[in-house]
């Protein structure tokens, strides 16, 4: 499983107009995509590293301080581009199991106590957020 996760003052992700997730103010948006080989433990453990990573200021976790998070499902951070100029998506869960373990993962920062919003799994979403540092880091279960 791998994760773009960015400290910000907001976020945002629309669907077809309507505001389906939203952080309005400072937290963590997390683009979350799940490969084909991840189970339980690496949705358990990046649940983990978005709670407790200290990201936000003063090296501070979105535990430490209540800080919310907002989750979306990304399967393009999954995608494979050492050959030609197309990506290959073949690494990339097949839908209903990447959906279940992206649910797994927002159970679980739930389960820290985190106020949690998300995206809509397999919609095309607009993201907007406003980076705040830049911070932005990249998490990796495999590693």
């Amino acid at each position: 499983m791998k994760a773009v996760l960015t400290r910000v003052t907001q976020a945002r992700v629309t669907v077809d107009d309507e505001v389906v997730g939203e952080l309005t103010h400072p937290g963590v948006l997390a683009l979350v995509g799940v490969h084909r080989e991840d189970g339980q433990k690496d949705a358990e453990t990046m649940a983990r590293k978005i709670a407790q990573l200290r990201i936000l200021h003063e090296e501070t976790s979105a535990v430490d301080v209540g800080a919310p998070v907002l989750v979306v499902s990304q399967f393009t951070l999954q995608g494979r581009t050492k050959k030609g100029r197309r990506p290959s998506w073949s690494d990339a869960a097949p839908g209903p199991e990447a959906e279940r373990l992206i649910a797994e993962v927002v159970s679980a920062l739930r389960g820290f106590g985190l106020e949690v919003s998300e995206g809509r799994f397999g919609a095309t979403m607009q993201v907007a957020s406003v980076n705040d540092g830049p911070f932005t880091v990249l998490v990796d279960t495999r590693d």
